[in-house]
């Protein structure tokens, strides 16, 4: 018998492309709401919040539901129960995100697994059977999609193997994204954990993303229909030394220059582990710099999500009060991604 094969599709590139600039709109920036289970419960934990089906529900409905959080999100990025869920009204929640001006996406790796032979070295997994579930997110709603590569810094790590096996991936992913329409970001993110000083992080992370781009061509991923959610270039948070806003902005867009094609869509920064304000000033301060060919903007999880997170509590009451918090860091974002975010602005919540 014959091999069945599927058959050949050809992305849309129209269709991508309009989707990528949606994303990265000025003003504009996405939402990351697609922390595992485990993940939000240790968050809902340390609030006192317990950590049910209905409850993580609420919290990601609330906060895609801020009256006028289209204004400065434009997409949130999903985790697999969520986009199967529905409100308390019946709407699913990608319809009701999108009432509202805001895009669904969805995360589709799996998690990170220890990489064969290079104890300590990690690579995420989730390539098999990919391609169905995009086919079902895509009709669930979802318009584009991220997968996440980690890469840590220590006096031996990353090693090239490590390097590649996760570039590898994440072109594959990428690739098999755009195949049915939906707008990878692909998220390889340095880690902050460590006593790196500034100079390290620049020569990894550029070391990576030049990587990542080589297995992106080599895969035939389109450049004007992807994203790139980078981390900064920042000192381990261990380092003795630790840079300025201006040492930091500077040293992200010459790593940038240096390894991202000019027609990439855009980037969505990571705030991998800065506070709200610190990971607001640094986006700003590359916006206010310029000299960069793409949007520069933001994907941020934890620092859009904490305080309104804190505000809320599981608390019905407190819904309207933990949305205010949420549309005021939003707006701060948005700013920065003009290069027009102040003190004032800041203040002004």
């Amino acid at each position: 018998m014959g091999v069945i094969r599927a058959p050949f599709l050809i992305m849309n590139t129209e269709v991508l492309k309009s989707t990528a600039a949606a994303l990265v709109a000025k003003g504009k920036g996405i939402l990351a709401i697609d922390e595992t289970v485990g993940t939000i419960t240790k968050r809902f934990d340390a609030l006192g919040i317990e950590s049910t089906e209905e409850k993580r529900r609420d919290y990601r409905s609330l906060l895609g539901g801020a009256p006028g959080a289209g204004e400065f999100i434009s997409g949130a990025i999903l985790f697999d129960e969520t986009i199967r869920q529905k409100t308390p009204g019946g709407a699913p929640i990608p319809e009701f995100f999108e009432r509202n001006g805001i895009r669904s996406g969805i995360k589709v790796d799996k998690r990170t697994y220890d990489l064969a032979g290079f104890p300590g070295e990690i690579v995420t997994e989730g390539l098999d059977g990919l391609r169905d579930r995009l086919v079902e997110y895509r009709e669930l709603g979802a318009s584009f999609c991220k997968w996440r590569g980690v890469f840590k810094i220590t006096r031996e790590f990353p090693t090239a193997t490590a390097i590649h096996s996760n570039a590898h991936a994440l072109a594959r992913y990428a690739a098999l994204c755009q195949e049915q329409d939906l707008v990878p970001i692909v998220e390889p993110e340095v880690l902050m954990d460590g006593d790196h000083d500034l100079q390290r992080c620049a020569d990894v992370t550029a070391e990576v993303q030049k990587e990542v781009f080589s297995e992106l061509t080599a895969h035939r991923v389109f450049w004007e229909g992807m994203l790139l959610k980078p981390n900064m270039v920042i000192p381990g948070k261990d380092c003795a030394t630790q840079a300025s806003v201006e040492e930091v902005a500077e040293a992200t867009l010459r790593c940038l220059n240096e390894s991202v094609p000019r027609s990439v869509a855009g980037i969505v920064f990571l705030s991998g582990g800065q506070s709200a304000q610190l990971a607001t000033r640094h986006l700003n301060a590359m916006n206010q710099k310029g000299g960069h060919p793409w949007p520069l903007s933001f994907s941020y999880g934890r620092a859009l999500q904490n305080e309104a997170m804190a505000e809320w509590g599981g608390e019905i009451g407190k819904a309207v009060n933990a949305q205010r918090q949420f549309l005021h860091r939003a707006r701060c974002c948005g700013a920065a991604t003009r290069g027009e975010y102040t003190e004032e602005l800041e203040a002004a919540g």
